[in-house]
């Protein structure tokens, strides 16, 4: 099973992602890719202070109208991708949600997930104070999501989520094989728990772990820490993004999953 992961800087204005994603998404397909997973906040990137403006319609009858919802749409149906995660601030009524959009590589919307777990930090290092709350602009969602691909079981998450192993934990019960967690991680929290949450989540449900990831400055608030990951089964990492932009390629072999719970007996 070839997967993509896109990692990329993106901005506020949605057309310069869009455009970003398409390129690598074209190339991806070109080199065998069947699975494309984005980061979070691909669409539109904010200050954090206030939702974007480039809102996608979440409401089910309008969003097949809305061209933001089209052009996430558009990426898995001109490109033949099954179109896995990511997210973008989607307007739910009055309400704005951190929505993952899912579609098979025909176009088909597949069920989403609204970020249940919203980020709020107050750091200080090194005289530099990093204050955010997502639920100043997000509501949280309230339903976690496995989804059926392809015929491949997966557990949605966002960033923050991946703090919560209960949650992962319940997707293996539900016979998710890859869990993923698109982000825009912050540089502190990133250099200091990322890899290491992400390895716990594989080693500890003995499953694959996607992550696609932000990375670098964004706008004058929000400067990102990259280093989009796929980790196997037994805790090895099998793709390190770094800082670099641009699409990567990797073949994963879902009976690992197997091997491993052979080997070490975890689930009963």
């Amino acid at each position: 099973m070839k997967i993509a992961l896109i990692q990329l800087t993106s901005e506020l204005d949605p057309k310069k992602n869009i455009a970003f994603i398409r390129e690598h998404a074209k190339k991806a397909k070109d080199e065998g890719a069947e699975f494309l997973f984005l980061p979070e906040c691909f669409y539109s990137m904010s200050n954090g202070l206030k939702p974007s403006p480039y809102l996608v319609e979440g409401d089910q009858v309008k969003k097949t109208d809305d061209p933001n919802y089209k052009e996430i749409q558009n990426i898995a149906r001109d490109f033949n991708l099954n179109l896995i995660g990511g997210s973008a601030a989607t307007r739910f009524g009055e309400q704005v949600v951190n929505r993952a959009f899912n579609f098979t590589s025909e176009g088909t919307e597949l069920p989403h997930y609204d970020k249940m777990n919203l980020f709020s930090c107050d750091i200080e290092r090194k005289g530099e104070r990093k204050a955010i709350d997502e639920a100043d602009i997000y509501t949280a969602g309230m339903t976690p999501q496995v989804i059926d691909c392809q015929g491949v079981r997966i557990g949605l998450g966002i960033c923050f989520d991946l703090r919560y192993p209960e949650m992962s934990r319940q997707y293996v019960k539900e016979g998710a094989q890859i869990l993923t967690y698109p982000a825009a991680f912050t540089v502190p929290t990133g250099r200091a728990h990322w890899h290491t949450l992400l390895r716990a989540r594989a080693i500890e449900n003995q499953c694959f772990v996607v992550a696609s990831a932000q990375v670098g400055k964004h706008n004058e608030r929000i400067i990102t820490y990259g280093h989009s990951l796929v980790i196997d089964p037994w805790g090895d990492i099998l793709l390190d993004a770094k800082e670099e932009t641009g699409h990567f390629i990797v073949d994963i072999d879902l009976e690992r999953i197997n091997e491993i719970r052979k080997s070490v007996k975890v689930f009963k």
